[in-house]
């Protein structure tokens, strides 16, 4: 399966184990499965440590070197990422969250995430 992270699932993966759910570390550590992380992802990161630095442990320039030496992937934001934003029901407002169902629709994967407003989008999402 083709996994894409959630922001706050790939802070804890890479930071923050102890707060990976069980199922989250399965999804994870299950070698049928490529991991994905969004440069969507980068730039939350960078937007919330500008407001508030010691809420989140990763600083974004580190986020490309830490996905490398984790075997993760990183998906850059290409324009029919954008499009598809256009097209999804407003069930969550978040415009990071927003992008990262877009991405997860397009390419096609599944959103990993904690945040079960999420679960709304359907099959493009797996909550943990």
């Amino acid at each position: 399966m083709r996994l894409l992270l959630d922001t706050h699932i790939l802070i804890w993966a890479l930071a923050l184990p102890d707060h990976l759910s069980r199922q989250a570390r399965a999804h994870l550590d299950d070698p049928e499965n490529t991991v994905t992380a969004s440069l969507v992802s980068m730039w939350e990161i960078a937007v919330k440590r500008s407001v508030h630095a010691a809420s989140i442990p990763i600083p974004a320039a580190d986020l490309p070197g830490l996905c490398a030496e984790s075997g993760i992937n990183l998906l850059d934001i290409r324009p029919r990422h954008i499009e598809q934003v256009e097209t999804l029901p407003f069930h969550h407002r978040d415009p990071f969250d927003r992008l990262l169902i877009a991405q997860a629709r397009v390419e096609p994967m599944r959103l990993l995430t904690h945040d079960q407003v999420l679960a709304a989008y359907g099959e493009s999402v797996i909550v943990v």
